[in-house]
């Protein structure tokens, strides 16, 4: 599968940067970080497979979102590049990793572990249910119904983000709601014991416990040259929530000053 990238700065002689979204996510949502780091690089901001303006479609595993990203670099002449993933982008860029290592200059993986996680987004997926796109004729109409389910407004923003008039009159979700909910388990699966050898980035928030001091060994036996960076001050959208230091932990790590 080819999927909706778009390509952020213009000097060819620069070497490229893929950035993956998380769940729920696009590529837009890394548009002003993609702006900075096109200083330093050809940046490429790639919609997964049921997310953004990529193509949608019944299956979804971390194989299928490594090969989409492998056939979508291809076809636009990408050999290599650094690599930076949050959350299910995080897991995707890791699995790219293992599978094509000689593809990789480097990888930063986003508040993301190499665990399996339990299932913990029921309320989300019925929060948009709840919105009911079918019958809902205006956004605030859909933030109206979501807000009991989900009453955390920049969660809420995040999602409603994902949220456009496919015609006149009529709502939908840029990411396909039945496709992730179905595939949930798979998302949130553990990464297969394969190591990756290059220089990787572990970079999480203080206030989120996606990657704990105890799961560091376990992440170090599979990616043997990480460094390990966490910002106190955030949560799971690090770079949301601490732009200037996660920002500064990228230019630290790929030694960009």
């Amino acid at each position: 599968m080819i999927l909706f990238h778009r390509l952020i700065g213009d000097s060819v002689e620069k070497p490229y940067l893929v950035v993956l979204h998380g769940l729920f996510g696009s590529g837009d949502n890394w548009q002003t970080h993609a702006k900075f780091l096109s200083q330093w690089f050809q940046v490429i901001l790639v919609d997964q497979r049921n997310h953004g303006h990529s193509p949608h479609n019944d299956a979804m595993s971390y194989d299928l979102m490594c090969n989409d990203l492998a056939e979508t670099l291809e076809s636009i002449g990408v050999e290599k590049a650094h690599f930076l993933g949050h959350s299910m982008g995080g897991k995707t860029v890791m699995h790219f990793a293992q599978n094509f290592p000689d593809k990789v200059t480097s990888l930063m993986v986003i508040d993301m572990g190499i665990k399996a996680y339990p299932p913990h987004h029921d309320i989300i997926f019925k929060g948009l249910h709840a919105v009911d796109v079918q019958n809902c004729t205006s956004r605030k109409e859909a933030e109206s119904r979501i807000q009991p389910f989900i009453p955390d407004i920049s969660t809420q923003q995040f999602l409603l983000k994902s949220l456009y008039w496919i015609e006149e009159g009529k709502l939908a979700w840029r990411f396909n709601v039945p496709a992730l909910e179905t595939n949930i388990a798979a998302i949130l699966a553990a990464l297969p014991n394969r190591e990756f050898s290059g220089a990787t980035l572990f970079l999480t928030g203080g206030k989120s416990n996606y990657v704990v001091p105890n799961d560091h060994a376990a992440i170090q036996h599979l990616f043997p040259n990480v460094h390990f960076v966490e910002i106190p001050n955030a949560g799971h959208w690090v770079h949301a929530e601490a732009p200037k230091e996660f920002l500064q932990a990228i230019i630290n790590f790929l030694n960009l000053t």
